[in-house]
């Protein structure tokens, strides 16, 4: 099987719209949680939310440094988030220039769990109110999943594999995955991998509010809401953003003399087989996930030394993790520390696991492990186990494994390392 390493980074997130700045934002225990600005939120039961910043912000999001004008107009924000990702994983690869025939074996895989959630709401209303001869005729092509991976394709002239991952919230990892299956398969040298959301609109949020999903009790304090593992944690709160990669064949990145950020080399997939919201009682599903990446990956348990967890700050996920998390790795979890970042950036659904692989690569490149932010009382499942609280930490880093779990029990975990001569 050949090897498959990642060369390029594209980062979209309410931290920051590029990946240093979000890497040091949040680092530096930065909170990207704030009231919501979309629209009015008086009357709802979550008001609060991770917003992407405006372009006047301090580290706010310009799309038009990627996307033309007229593609903006025509599309919903999560696909104008990953387009813009995804240039940035090109630009920082050196790929944006590549030949004819190097572009036939290029392609794309990213995702969403959502997708034009806000259009499909706004063109319904338009619908109703002025008639179907109202409607946009861009609605279609400007909701559809598969359209960041189509947009990014025609910008670029991808001529690859042309590829979309729908498992809500696991969709950004099994991007990963799956694209790194194609160049291991040879069905190409070059894919884009990762996963959009820009959900944050009057349906999404009543939605997950009614699904008691949302947090409701900080909306007066945003920044305290996103709280995994804490005693006071009463649901998630919502992200969006994008997080893309450049996936490589390792030979193929070699022989251009690429910079090679890490290797992916453990890739875990799974069903609960046990309900459309709830995690399976027992954890099994993310253990079988975990436990088949640390397989397929050839390390020792004792060689993870970080863990991204899925850690989404709901009442029953964190302890169900946490519990699959202690099965699998026994004693030597006293080794490994385990932070959630969605205590910072929210829960980007589709677009989590994407974005936490990114972390996880620039945590082993600088030998830092991100913070647990507001772990201010821990629960009693959190005995023993490092969880960052509050602090980013300064730690050996040799390889690490994240996880992303979603809506009807979908799993998936990936292991990467530091790319070995």
């Amino acid at each position: 099987m050949r090897r498959v390493v990642v060369t390029g980074l594209g980062l979209v997130t309410p931290l920051g719209a590029e990946v240093e700045r979000a890497w040091s934002n949040l680092l530096a225990g930065k909170s990207g949680a704030g009231p919501i600005t979309r629209f009015d939120p008086t009357g709802y039961a979550c008001r609060i939310a991770c917003e992407v910043k405006p372009a006047g912000h301090e580290y706010g999001f310009d799309p038009a440094l990627r996307v033309d004008h007229k593609v903006q107009r025509q599309v919903d924000p999560f696909i104008i988030f990953g387009i813009d990702a995804a240039g940035q994983a090109l630009e920082d690869a050196g790929l944006i220039d590549m030949s004819e025939e190097e572009r036939f074996r290029a392609g794309c895989t990213i995702g969403s769990g959502i997708g034009g959630l806000p259009g499909i709401e706004s063109e319904s209303i338009v619908r109703h109110e002025k008639g179907p001869r109202r409607v946009s005729p861009h609605f279609v092509h400007g909701r559809l999943i598969n359209l960041i991976s189509g947009q990014v394709s025609i910008k670029y002239g991808l001529m690859g594999p042309n590829h979309a991952v729908v498992t809500a919230c696991s969709t950004g990892a099994h991007a990963i995955g799956d694209a790194a299956r194609m160049i291991a398969m040879d069905d190409a040298d070059v894919m884009l991998a990762g996963g959009a959301e820009g959900a944050i609109c009057p349906l999404g949020i009543a939605g997950f509010a009614q699904a008691r999903a949302l947090s409701t009790n900080f909306n007066d304090e945003p920044e305290r809401a996103s709280r995994p593992y804490d005693r006071d944690r009463d649901g998630f709160v919502m992200g969006e953003g994008a997080g893309v990669l450049v996936l490589e064949e390792y030979e193929h990145a070699r022989a251009r003399g690429a910079k090679m950020y890490a290797e992916v080399i453990g890739y875990g997939l799974s069903g609960d087989a046990y309900h459309v919201t709830a995690p399976h009682p027992e954890g099994s599903g993310a253990f079988r996930s975990m436990q088949m990446a640390m397989r397929k990956s050839g390390l020792a348990l004792e060689d993870i030394d970080y863990i991204n967890a899925h850690g989404t700050s709901t009442p029953l996920g964190d302890e169900l993790e946490l519990g699959a998390v202690r099965r699998l790795f026994g004693d030597a979890l006293g080794d490994i520390s385990m932070s959630s970042t969605k205590s910072a950036i929210g829960h980007l659904l589709g677009g989590a696991g994407a974005v936490e692989s990114i972390f996880c690569i620039l945590a082993m490149r600088d030998q830092v492990v991100p913070p647990t932010l507001n772990l201010d009382n821990p629960s009693d499942n959190c005995v023993g186990v490092d969880l960052v609280p509050h602090v980013a930490k300064d730690r050996r880093v040799r390889a690490i494994l994240n996880n992303s779990f979603g809506f009807g029990g979908t799993n998936a975990s990936l292991v990467m390392r530091p790319v070995a001569a």
